[in-house]
C-alpha cells in the first residue's frame, strides 16, 4: 500500500536551516492535500504547514515567515524548508498526505513515521 518516506531531519543550532522531504510510494492514484505536523514530548501533534491541491499554503503562526512548504506532484513529494530555526521547533516532524490509493478507494490520510528535528541553543 502507500508508504511515506521522510528525510532531512537532524541536529542544528539555532538560526540554522533544514529541509525535510516526504515522498509517497509509487502506487497511489491521486494526492490532494499534503502537510507537515510536529509533536514534542508531552504535547499534542500540531499542524505546521499544509498545501492542498492548487498550491495554496497554510502555516502555523509560530512558523510563518520562517518555514516554506512546497510540493512536487510529479514526484508525489512534499517539502518543508525550515529557516531561522529556534529551539522551540524541536520535535518529531511527520508528513501527511491525503489521497486515494486507487480510483475507487476512499479518501485517506497517510502518515510518515516521523523524523527528529533538534535545534540547540
Amino acid at each position: 500500500q502507500v508508504q511515506l518516506v521522510e528525510a532531512g531531519g537532524g541536529l542544528v543550532q539555532a538560526g540554522g536551516s533544514l529541509r525535510l522531504s516526504c515522498a509517497a510510494s509509487g502506487s497511489i492514484f491521486s494526492i490532494n492535500a499534503m502537510g507537515w505536523y510536529r509533536q514534542a514530548p508531552g504535547k499534542q501533534r500540531e499542524l505546521v504547514a499544509a498545501i492542498p491541491a492548487g498550491g495554496s499554503t497554510n502555516y502555523a503562526d509560530s512558523v510563518k515567515g520562517r518555514f516554506t512548504i512546497s510540493r512536487d506532484n510529479a514526484k508525489n513529494t512534499v517539502y518543508l524548508q525550515m529557516n531561522s530555526l529556534k529551539p522551540e521547533d524541536t520535535a518529531v516532524y511527520y508528513c501527511k498526505i491525503r489521497g486515494r490509493y486507487r480510483l475507487a478507494s476512499p479518501l485517506s490520510d497517510y502518515w510518515g513515521q516521523g523524523t527528529q528535528v533538534t535545534v540547540s541553543s
